[in-house]
């Protein structure tokens, strides 16, 4: 068995999986395989929900969510074709949002959303504009440096989605692949550590997020604490109403993953693991890459 699944013995003393288990729509014991966490061309993804769905099935992902950023928009759409599919699709969003304390950034995932959330919809609305106008005054930045972006490619990509991502500013520079040494080093020399169309964007309280999410019967969870190093706002989000944590993700080590165990034991939350797959516009090379199976983590 591999390390991130775990021991069913040491999840049944230590977790409290049964919301997860509801969410499903599963018995412990029944085997599957689920994948909590994907993005698609409603947001910062290069598949649409089908292309997504037919590789998850190709890889034996049983249980899929569904969670572009800052947005349940499609969400009713992605039901309808998984159910014609034959497929258990859960629906869900990441918030991108903000820990005031800390000054850094800290994603929500919100499992189990209806495609009518109105209390995300309203805290949201803002960020979805705020990215686009940032990434279009990125655009401008190379375009007057004298890059060349395809424009039109930029547009249609943008058209596609709920927002103007850099994923699809990166798309319209260079057709390198994502994990290539010539993406990173130019996404790294454009948009980071001084690069002329660095720039970030204001995003929501991390509390607010939590609330809104259940606001509209979600289930909020902490999206891979170790990417932005989040453990210390754990006590503040489990009082907003946060009931699980993100255990599994490709950006987490071992220590990682056992952090989330402990935190999890703490404070009564359900683990979840997910690949954040992105298709093309991402490192992952597939949904299912990061998992959850049976009852076992």
């Amino acid at each position: 068995m591999s390390e991130w699944q775990g021991t069913k013995e040491r999840t049944a003393q230590a977790f409290r999986q049964e919301p997860l288990w509801d969410l499903l729509g599963v018995q412990p014991g029944r085997e599957f395989r689920a994948d909590l966490h994907a993005h698609t061309t409603l947001s910062d993804g290069s598949d649409s929900f089908l292309e997504l769905m037919g590789k998850a099935r190709v890889r034996g992902v049983t249980h899929l969510a569904v969670t572009n950023h800052d947005t349940t928009v499609g969400l009713d759409a992605i039901r309808q074709q998984a159910a014609e599919h034959g497929f258990s699709v859960v629906c869900g969003v990441e918030i991108s949002a903000w820990d005031s304390t800390a000054k850094r950034r800290v994603h929500l995932l919100g499992l189990g959303m209806p495609a009518d959330a109105p209390a995300v919809c309203d805290l949201c609305s803002d960020t979805l504009e705020r990215r686009t106008a940032n990434t279009a005054w990125q655009m401008r930045q190379l375009l007057d440096a004298g890059y060349d972006v395809d424009v039109e490619y930029a547009a249609q990509l943008a058209g596609q989605s709920t927002g103007f991502y850099k994923q699809h500013l990166m798309a319209a520079l260079t057709d390198a692949d994502f994990s290539s040494a010539e993406y990173q080093f130019l996404y790294k020399t454009l948009f980071k550590g001084g690069g002329i169309a660095q720039r970030d964007i204001e995003y929501v309280d991390m509390c607010d997020a939590v609330a809104a999410i259940a606001a509209d019967g979600g289930l909020p969870v902490l999206a891979h604490p170790g990417q932005f190093d989040n453990y210390e706002a754990l006590p503040a989000l489990v009082d907003a109403g946060l009931v699980g944590i993100e255990k599994y993700h490709p950006d987490h080590d071992y220590r990682d993953t056992q952090l989330c165990e402990e935190f999890a034991a703490r404070y009564s939350l359900f683990c979840t693991g997910g690949s954040d797959y992105h298709g093309r516009f991402g490192k992952v090379p597939y949904p299912g890459y990061r998992f959850i199976v049976d009852q076992a983590f």
